[in-house]
This record gives structure tokens, C-alpha cells and sequence, in this order.
């Protein structure tokens, strides 16, 4: 059996359009890439739409051949961003820690070290905590 040829309905409608809007740089765009990649996107294809429908005398077929194929086309929708969310959140126990033994020692230079890293939202890591758990015992 032989196979009929298919009807290119995008691209009667895209030479209409060129025929009718000859300087409209979306129609020569979109012409010129349907001709290199075979394809348009949905938006295009609803710009084409748009623009074919505004042409008088334009077979009222094609345009229905082009709108069915655009609700046949997904839509393609962008999620909501994530909520931001700070990249490091501060250990209440260390800042517990740390407060209570510059209490009784203000000027114990390696809890002030680690006080400075606490407030400016640097990691104090499990070692550091070790760390000041060890001191808060020589403190009793």
C-alpha cells in the first residue's frame, strides 16, 4: 500500500502568515525554526495561532488542525521556588554551654574563640562541643 503524504499544517499556516505579515520578524523567526529543528514550542504555536487568526481568509480548518494540536501539546508549569532556609542553624546547646562558663570564666581565650565562631554563624563542630562539655565539668 502506498502512504498518503501528510499535510504539514504548521507549516501552510507559517507561509501564510509570512505571506500576509512579510516583515513581522516572530513569523520569519518561528518559520526559520521550524525549517532547521521540525518543531515549535507551545507558546510559538500559540503565537502562530494568534497571528494566523487574525488573517482574513485563512481556511478555518487549518486553524482548527493547529489549536487541536496545541491542547494535545503539555504544559509545561514552573514549581514554586523553596522557602529559604539559612544554610546553618546555631546549636542552642553550645551557645548554652558557651555562656555559662564565660559566666564564671570571662576570659578564657579559647571560649571567647569559640564564641566569636558561635555569633558569627560558623560551624562549631561536635569536637568543639566535646570541647566545651569538657570545660563546663571542670567547672563543678
Amino acid at each position: 500500500m502506498q502512504q498518503k503524504p501528510k499535510l504539514d499544517i504548521i507549516n501552510m499556516l507559517l507561509e501564510d502568515c509570512i505571506m500576509a505579515f512579510p516583515v513581522s520578524t516572530f513569523v520569519i523567526s518561528i518559520y526559520q525554526q521550524y525549517q532547521r529543528r521540525g518543531w515549535l514550542s507551545k507558546k510559538q504555536l500559540q503565537g502562530l495561532y494568534d497571528k494566523a487568526s487574525k488573517i482574513n481568509g485563512v481556511l478555518p480548518g487549518r486553524l482548527a488542525a493547529l489549536e487541536s494540536i496545541i491542547k494535545k501539546m503539555p504544559t509545561r508549569e514552573k514549581s514554586e521556588l523553596p522557602e529559604n532556609k539559612p544554610m546553618f542553624e546555631k546549636d542552642d546547646e553550645a551557645g548554652k554551654l558557651i555562656d555559662e562558663i564565660l559566666s564564671r570564666y570571662p576570659e578564657h581565650k579559647r571560649v571567647l574563640f569559640l564564641k566569636v565562631k558561635y555569633d558569627n554563624n560558623e560551624i562549631v563542630s561536635a569536637a568543639d562541643v566535646a570541647e566545651l562539655k569538657k570545660f563546663k565539668q571542670h567547672l563543678k
